[in-house]
């Protein structure tokens, strides 16, 4: 009998340990992977991402919580930036952590805010209440080496076929580069749209690489060294020149 009564206590506290694995699991995408699906309430409604935003470019922000200095400037960016990613044909999710009303609070405040002597800008974009840690831990967002929400924050780069293509994590001290992050976006679409490959510390405009083709026979080679629109500074860095 005390041998039942031990295998199951061992069997119990398994079971109540794989449950609690389960609920502590936390998903890494990775670049190329399906962006994790999504339903949430939001301040502009109901978000289901990225299903809400088919062929188009997404980003989605996540910020640790609301009335933070750091994530206020850096929303006051994205706010500034929004015609910027519209013209892209990009939509802007941003998730926190905390409540949907201390978002509408937080929105409401941000609203009012004279940022570098600009005037207020209203924000279109919705802000997701993640109160759960769900999103969170789909998106990775939650460093097991770290501080619990202080954590979550990232950027995620969706293309219009809902795949990963970018991700950037930063630290809870260090506002984010929205110059960079809207760089990497065109530079997304452009190597997209050319079927070209994008050089260190291009700029949109600039010139682009072409992919090594080892293949090409010589009078293709040939062809592209008499093209002005093209050069080359060794056999596996040719150029296209670019719109500046």
């Amino acid at each position: 009998m005390k041998k039942i009564i031990l295998l199951l206590s061992i069997l119990f506290f398994s079971m109540v340990q794989l449950s609690a694995q389960e609920d502590n699991h936390i998903h890494h995408p990775m670049l190329g992977d399906r962006a994790p699906s999504f339903t949430a309430e939001s301040t502009t409604g109901t978000v289901t991402f990225p299903q809400d935003y088919i062929y188009k470019w997404k980003i989605l922000f996540s910020h640790p919580a609301d009335f933070t200095p750091v994530c206020t400037s850096e929303i006051l960016e994205l706010a500034g930036a929004q015609k910027d990613f519209n013209k892209l044909g990009t939509e802007i999710v941003v998730v926190s952590t905390d409540k949907l009303d201390m978002h509408t609070q937080w929105v409401k405040s941000i609203e009012s805010i004279r940022y570098k002597d600009r005037e207020p800008v209203k924000i279109e974009f919705p802000l997701v209440s993640d109160v759960d840690y769900t999103i969170s831990k789909e998106y990775g967002m939650l460093q097991p080496s770290a501080s619990t929400t202080k954590d979550v924050r990232g950027v995620f780069i969706v293309d219009p076929k809902n795949k990963i293509r970018a991700i950037f994590y930063y630290p809870m001290n260090i506002g984010r580069n929205l110059d960079e992050i809207e760089r990497t976006l065109i530079a997304l679409q452009t190597a997209d749209k050319q079927h070209v490959l994008i050089p260190g510390d291009w700029q949109p405009g600039g010139d682009v690489l072409l992919p090594v083709n080892k293949s090409s026979s010589e009078s293709e080679k040939q062809a592209v060294k008499d093209d002005p629109d093209y050069y080359q500074l060794t056999w596996y860095m040719q150029y296209k020149k670019g719109s500046k």
